[in-house]
């Protein structure tokens, strides 16, 4: 059983609640200053105040992590270099990925490109670092004998849905994440049992995902009603997060050889689809429209999985 902590109150303040070096992951998605509402603040600060305020931030969070561990910072294009400085330069981390995260929907132009993109950096703090990439991998477009059967390493571009307006589990909060993005940060940079802090927690994304991955997870949030509105989503029953990587739905070609095409299926949903319950069905339908007929036994073994998956819950 995980233990999930939200505390009230400014990042910078609660920062200095948690020791030196107690922290495996940081998960941080700070206000981009450009004048979003969140309720009881504004996020609009001068130029020379935010890079002050990220300045100190970071620093507290450097001052957490584990020798072994990592942060991810969502940004805007506008301060992202500067983060990236700061982090560099400043603190001398380890610089590991720029990650792209790649939406279809977004904010339209008539003057100008239409933005479909979020920029996310992670660094580490040494050069010693946990990274899962087993449990993040996604299914081979194309199976080969030399390939790892267990999938492909997702890259740096990530296709993510927004949460839309009409989806369950939208919350009232202007900058909500998907699920299966953070998800994805938590399985390759964290273990079981291991304390990931996010020092903006706003809809609560990160809390979430970490309770049902089994990580300790401790977030500031400094909105009482978003405390509030997380502590109810936290309580409510999981079925499946909400965004997944299409790809995990996907079935590599070149499956026809049934040694190599069974034990695949009876992984895959295990491997790539095991907390998102809505996609197993798409999945078996990918099975049957590409292997048809033959695949009768396999869509038997995949159903029988299914229904185990929908038994635990998971």
């Amino acid at each position: 059983m995980s233990n999930i902590e939200i505390r009230v109150g400014d990042a910078l303040e609660l920062f200095k609640e948690l020791d030196d070096n107690s922290t495996n992951l940081i998960i941080a998605d700070p206000p981009y200053n450009l004048g979003k509402d969140y309720g009881n603040n504004h996020d609009l600060r001068g130029f020379r105040e935010y890079l002050d305020f990220s300045g100190k931030w970071l620093a507290q969070a450097h001052r957490v992590l584990k020798e072994t561990g990592t942060i991810y910072v969502f940004m805007g294009v506008r301060f992202i270099s500067y983060l990236y400085d700061i982090m560099d330069r400043e603190l001398s981390m380890f610089f590991n990925s720029w990650i792209t995260w790649h939406y279809t929907q977004g904010m339209g132009r008539k003057i100008g490109f239409s933005p479909r993109h979020d920029d996310i950096l992670m660094f580490n703090k040494s050069g010693k670092f946990t990274f899962n990439l087993d449990a993040v991998r996604v299914p081979q477009k194309y199976y080969r004998e030399r390939n790892n059967m267990r999938g492909a390493n997702p890259g740096d571009v990530w296709q993510f849905s927004h949460i839309h307006y009409c989806n369950e589990n939208r919350q009232n909060h202007p900058t909500q994440k998907p699920e299966g993005l953070i998800e994805r940060m938590v399985l390759a940079s964290s273990d079981k049992g291991d304390v990931v802090v996010d020092p903006f927690a706003g809809s609560g994304t990160t809390l979430r995902v970490c309770q049902q991955l089994n990580r300790n997870s401790i977030a500031f949030e400094i909105n009482p009603d978003y405390v509030r509105m997380t502590e109810q989503r936290l309580s409510k029953s999981f079925r499946g997060f909400d965004s997944i990587d299409l790809r995990m739905e996907r079935i590599p070609l070149d499956l026809r050889k049934s040694e190599v095409r069974h034990p695949y299926l009876k992984n895959h949903i295990e491997w790539f689809l095991k907390h998102h319950k809505g996609s197993v069905s798409n999945f078996l339908k990918s099975v049957k429209e590409m292997y048809g007929d033959n695949m009768d036994t396999d869509s038997q073994r995949s159903q029988k999985q299914r229904s185990l998956f929908d038994e635990s819950g998971a």
